[in-house]
């Protein structure tokens, strides 16, 4: 089976972000990176020749990027964390560690880690829906691509059903 396939990542499709990601028995300092986003969409063509539009594509991204610009991300899956909001902060305890943003300035993610991996899907996962939404039902797949810095980058690939 033929597929065709679109994929935006200008139009400033980027973020910055801090993070931390744990290990087994350690975790990173808290640091941040100015990630690059780019998404590919893999389908038959519309009645207008068209897999979907670019602009169209653009845009909903952005939005999601949008929300975890300059911001700290924070996993909540993370079995290693205890993340708890406490009045109008956000406290994350791991082993005798303890950490205190501001709760404007944090991104609580549905994600085990903060990894470009779990990014990429996390991103994918939102974009699925909107598509969806947006009545993508000729679409078959889905890719997202998060670069955090030059030359290295994690992806993830998520069937539609298209």
């Amino acid at each position: 089976m033929a597929a065709y396939k679109i994929s935006v990542e200008k139009g400033h499709l980027d973020f910055a972000a801090g993070h931390f990601i744990t290990y087994s028995g350690r975790a990173e300092t808290l640091h941040g990176h100015n990630y690059r986003v780019r998404v590919e969409v893999e389908g038959e063509l519309d009645e207008n020749a068209h897999v979907w539009d670019f602009g169209s594509l653009r845009r909903m991204t952005r939005r999601l990027l949008d929300e975890l610009d300059r911001r700290t991300l924070l996993p909540k899956e993370n079995p290693a964390l205890r993340v708890t909001e406490v009045g109008d902060g956000v406290e994350v305890h791991y082993m005798e560690g303890r950490y205190v943003f501001p709760r404007q300035d944090v991104v609580l993610l549905p994600v085990p880690n903060t990894s470009a991996e779990m990014l990429a899907r996390y991103l994918a996962g939102q974009l699925k829906l909107d598509l969806l939404a947006a009545g993508a039902a000729h679409l078959s797949a889905l890719v997202v691509e998060v670069e955090e810095s030059s030359g290295q980058s994690a992806s993830y690939r998520e069937l539609l059903g298209g």
